[in-house]
């Protein structure tokens, strides 16, 4: 056998994974995984299925037999098809859904993705460049989009609010202050299983909002709005950033850093959940995910070991330790220098 044959199956392969994306993404748009899970065991043909999500009946059949052959979804009987364990990750109530997180990364983050070029010779934002505007702007004036977003991300995050439930041990802590903490989904967690904690939410007031306090956490779970890039509220014993400076270049970092700073309590932990880049040539989530940062970001990215005693060094902290979860993200653990 021609030693190249494989070399060039495995370039394909790589080559023509914006394919593969695509076909998630259209799946996910038409919720085919819901329709099937509502049929029940027998699943539905490519054209019970075209009738219920508004599709060509021969064309998503052509949509079903590709992603069969990746593993998601089956083909049972002639045009026949059923769930697989890796197309119920697509169901919107499953809880390890990634259905919205599909919906997003095949939308304005593919399109984004077209500019990567641009990207490289320049080092300026494709999300600009392509839209026009910054990504997080652009999510305020596409406020659909801006659900979807938000739904992505806390499909994105169940996996690492167990990572983190499993690695950190909040028995020292009181009040937790989660900076740009989103709807709440991690810190209600985090609430939830620790009943000693109190904590606060805090975000940009037209995130926080719509966030009710469940009734279970009254009078431990509170929300503040506001801008981190003005200050964050003082005074909390532990504060949590997830996935928030790797949204930012490193003077925009120091500005966070320095409110935290300003507001951690004598003895306190600030705690950063993001995906720190290994040396060496082995493959880690993070540095595809750095290229992302690159890509739809004003100067975001993953970084080093290295780079966070640097940065945290500059905002008057330091790196105490870097802990690593079950997931790809691991806990930074800072405080006071």
């Amino acid at each position: 056998m021609d030693p190249s044959a494989d070399l060039t199956s495995r370039f394909l392969q790589l080559a023509c994974g914006n394919w593969i994306t695509q076909m998630l993404h259209v799946a996910a748009e038409l919720a085919i995984a819901d329709h099937l899970a509502a049929a029940g065991p027998d699943g539905l043909t490519a054209e019970e299925l075209a009738g219920r999500c508004a599709a060509d009946g021969e064309s998503l059949f052509r949509l079903l037999r590709g992603l069969a052959s990746l593993g998601l979804f089956a083909e049972t009987g002639p045009r026949r098809f059923v769930l697989t364990p890796l197309a119920e990750l697509l169901r919107s109530d499953h809880p390890g859904s990634q259905r919205q997180f599909m919906r997003m990364l095949g939308g304005e983050h593919y399109d984004a993705w077209a500019d990567l070029l641009h990207s490289v010779r320049s080092g300026e934002s494709a999300f600009r460049h392509h839209f026009g505007e910054p990504v997080f702007a652009w999510y305020g004036h596409n406020p659909e989009r801006g659900a979807i977003f938000d739904g992505a991300m806390t499909d994105f995050s169940r996996v690492e609010t167990e990572a983190l439930l499993a690695t950190w041990d909040f028995s020292a802590s009181s009040h937790l202050i989660d900076v740009g903490g989103g709807r709440g989904a991690l810190l209600q967690a985090l609430l939830r299983h620790h009943g000693h904690l109190r904590g606060t939410l805090f975000d940009q007031p037209a995130v926080v909002a719509p966030v009710a306090v469940p009734p279970e956490l009254e009078g431990r779970f509170t929300i503040a709005a506001g801008d981190f890039f003005a200050g964050v509220p003082a005074g909390g014993d532990t504060y949590l950033l997830k996935h928030i400076l790797h949204d930012w270049g490193n003077e925009a970092c120091l500005t966070i850093l320095g409110h935290i700073r300003a507001g951690l309590a004598p003895g306190g932990r600030l705690l950063i959940l993001e995906q720190v880049i290994p040396p060496g040539n082995d493959p880690a989530p993070g540095k595809l995910l750095d290229l992302n940062m690159l890509v739809m970001t004003e100067g975001g990215r993953e970084r080093t070991p290295a780079a966070y005693t640097q940065l945290l060094e500059r905002a008057g902290l330091r790196l105490v330790a870097i802990h690593p979860t079950p997931s790809p993200v691991a806990v930074v653990e800072a405080a006071a220098a």
